[in-house]
């Protein structure tokens, strides 16, 4: 078994509709979406952002 790891970095627009595409184009399977969370502060306090995605594809 082989496994890819891709990366994809996370923009506000359209992103769902360009995440949905990738992941129909992929030719094995995937194994995991693992977001990197990102602390932020701003006027409201402390939040998070998501900065990339990793995609863990099984490949052959």
């Amino acid at each position: 078994m082989k496994y890819k790891v891709h990366r994809i970095d996370v923009k506000s627009d359209n992103m769902q509709d360009y995440l949905e595409q990738f992941l129909n184009n992929l030719n094995g399977e995937v194994i995991a979406v693992i977001p990197n969370v990102k602390p932020t502060f701003q006027l409201m306090g402390a939040t998070a952002k998501v900065d990339f995605l990793l995609i863990v594809e099984k490949t052959g």
